[in-house]
């Protein structure tokens, strides 16, 4: 008996021991942080995200960079370490300005180590990088991304034999590869690096902003008048692709603070509205933004847009953004949504283009068509608080009147083509010739 009773006395121990140590781990578990998807997502300072999978799984390779990283979720993957290498050539340049003045490397790097913490802040998901490294990746990528801003904008000489511009491929992948969501670094350390190195040279030709350099950068793609790039010399954002998509929302289309007392309605698609006698047309002011759209007395009128790979990239990851950050704004992703109802299929885009609203320099009609749906796809949108919500509901109005439904359509089934005008005319043609017929026969019958 004693011995039985020590065996139960050891099993119980045993697995009291083991219900311990799972509890331990259990506890452990629960003290731990989120570091995927860390708790200051949540907060109005975090804006530097992993691109949601719903998105990915539809857009995927334009989210990741393809020859450059910038920030930490790419760092050291190694199909982007050609232009890593060429990093620290820039900065070397950069120091062969700066340190004859003063401004070391060891500068650089004391004075973005007091902004670490609020740095990594900005980022949803735990960084396992050392301090000494993620400062260092700071240091290089801020000063990387100056030194080509400036080089563009004539602030300093590129070198003759640069291979990141005599080769013309590089840069149009760099400007994209920059403007993607996981591919960010804070702006504020942009900015400071920027200042420090503009209080050192005092050089008269650096009294431009860092907004205005960037802007101007990315303008070779974008191709705004230089004046209305000039407008925004003191524009900020949260980080470089918060900056262009700011650059991009007039600052008096404002978003509705609360929701109309009626729902929203939403649009229908360029043939539909067509055939209610609502026109699409290019109002070719001299600039205006693509997002700025209006409706007045039956026509849509919508600035034109370019569509191609740097456009294409851009819109979907400031959708990506905006499906993220709490407190930005949703313009992007209303006019993403509001180009997905319009466009059904390649014939609605072949309209567009027509009117010159759309220009196609992405690929066929169909693949337009096909790229303008998927950006709209999986997207959270809320019509009653989007900047376009009284266009909705004024466009719907207008759609239900049925005597300009009833009269569009006639016209639109017999007079939208030439052949379809031909055919109306001939039967025309012969109804009366009918008439004239009957009518001879009747006279005929009556007056032999």
């Amino acid at each position: 008996m004693d011995t039985t009773s020590r065996q139960e006395e050891q099993n119980h121990a045993t697995v009291s021991k083991m219900n311990n140590d799972r509890l331990a781990s259990l506890y452990q578990k629960i003290a731990e942080p989120p570091r995927l998807l860390s708790n200051a997502a949540a907060k109005a300072f975090c804006c530097i995200f992993r691109v949601p999978q719903s998105l990915l799984e539809i857009n995927g390779k334009s989210y990741q960079p393809h020859i450059v990283s910038i920030g930490p979720f790419h760092h050291g993957e190694p199909h982007l370490r050609m232009i890593e290498e060429h990093k620290w050539r820039y900065l070397g340049s950069l120091l062969s300005r700066t340190e004859p003045k003063g401004l070391t490397l060891q500068h650089y790097l004391k004075s973005i180590e007091p902004m670490e913490a609020r740095a990594r802040e900005c980022y949803s998901e735990t960084i396992h990088l050392s301090s000494d490294e993620f400062v260092e990746m700071m240091v290089l990528d801020g000063c990387f991304l100056i030194e080509l801003f400036r080089k563009n904008g004539r602030v300093v000489r590129f070198e003759r034999d640069d291979p990141l511009v005599n080769m013309f491929w590089v840069i149009p992948f760099m400007v994209r590869d920059f403007l993607r969501l996981e591919n960010q670094i804070p702006y504020f350390i942009l900015q400071h690096l920027y200042d420090l190195i503009t209080t050192s040279e005092d050089r008269q030709e650096s009294v431009k902003s860092l907004s205005l350099l960037a802007l101007d950068f990315f303008n070779n793609h974008m191709m705004r008048p230089p004046e209305a790039i000039a407008k925004l010399h003191n524009l900020t954002g949260k980080h470089l692709l918060d900056l262009v998509r700011s650059s991009v929302i007039p600052a008096d289309l404002s978003e509705p603070v609360s929701k109309h007392d009626t729902p929203t309605h939403l649009i229908h698609c360029v043939s539909k509205l067509r055939r209610a006698g609502i026109k699409l047309n290019n109002p070719r002011k001299a600039f205006e933004s693509f997002v700025v759209i209006k409706f007045k007395r039956g026509v849509i009128e919508m600035p034109q847009i370019t569509i191609d790979d740097f456009m294409s990239s851009f819109l979907l990851n400031c959708v990506a953004y905006e499906q993220c950050h709490k407190s930005c704004s949703k313009h992007i992703t209303t006019y993403a949504t509001f180009l997905d109802y319009i466009v059904n299929t390649y014939k609605d885009v072949e309209y567009l283009a027509d009117r010159n609203i759309i220009e196609n320099c992405f690929g066929n009609d169909e693949e337009v068509a096909n790229f303008i749906n998927n950006l709209g796809k999986d997207v959270v949108f809320d019509p009653e608080k989007c900047y376009l919500s009284k266009l909705f509901n004024d466009v719907h109005v207008y759609y239900g009147n049925s005597w300009h439904v009833q009269w569009a359509s006639f016209k639109y089934t017999y007079f939208d083509t030439p052949w379809s005008f031909i055919s109306a005319f001939a039967a025309l043609i012969l109804l009366i010739l009918t008439l004239l017929q009957t009518l001879y026969s009747v006279l005929s019958y009556y007056h032999p």
